[in-house]
């Protein structure tokens, strides 16, 4: 899988693909991540990427020229363009399923107080939001669609069943322990040092059900 990022801060996105699992997962070629400035499809000498809304308003709009001139570069007959916004969909635990199964992924990081409307009607496929909340720019939640779709990917998970059983797969996760069995009185059940292996599954599925109704209802 390759991944653009198209951004107007690209030295936000050093650290985290440099570390665990998204690392591992480049070094075993399963995924080719690669940042983008796009002062570098600019033409002016100041590289300006935003304008004035036509109008009036306050701040400034992300320009529809130099996103046109990176994408007319970068994108390909599979690709898929995502602009990371507050008004698009949720991005949640299907939609990183479905991404990960894209052979090239083309994320757009906003900045300033909006887009260039043309961006929007003419050169992306999607728009994604990670929540109700406005977040300076789209760095972090492009660090956060990156890392959980890259570890959905085949191969990249040393146990790959990992990801099947985990929250929002389809429900929260059950509640799990580790040694001690005992810490300031507080035990581990007793079921789950049975070894009965049925009885552990239908412990799980029914803590994995009062967790979700309790926490999240509205997965149910």
């Amino acid at each position: 899988m390759k991944i653009d990022i198209l951004t107007l801060f690209p030295k936000m996105f050093t650290g985290p693909f440099a570390e665990s699992i998204v690392k591992r997962a480049q070094d075993k070629g399963l995924v080719e991540i690669k940042i983008h400035d796009l002062r570098d499809w600019t033409k002016d000498t100041r590289k300006t990427v935003d304008g004035r809304p036509y109008g009036g308003g306050v701040g400034m709009v992300l320009s529809v020229e130099p996103v046109y001139l990176a994408l007319k570069d970068l994108k390909k007959k599979d690709s898929k363009v995502v602009l990371l916004t507050p008004q698009g969909k949720t991005f949640k635990q299907n939609v990183a399923k479905e991404y990960s199964n894209l052979k090239h992924l083309i994320l757009i990081c906003g900045h300033y107080e909006g887009f260039d409307e043309r961006i929007r009607e003419h050169l992306i496929d999607e728009e994604l939001s990670i929540g109700d909340y406005v977040l300076t720019g789209g760095e972090l939640p492009a660090m956060i669609v990156i890392d959980t779709i890259v570890r959905l990917i085949p191969g990249v998970l040393e146990k790959e069943e990992a990801t099947v059983f985990e929250s929002f797969s389809p429900y929260l996760e059950y509640p799990q322990y580790t040694r001690p069995e005992e810490f300031k009185g507080w035990k581990v059940p007793e079921v789950l040092k049975s070894g009965n292996h049925k009885e552990i599954e239908k412990w799980r599925k029914e803590k994995s059900l009062a967790k979700t109704k309790r926490i999240r209802p509205d997965l149910i």
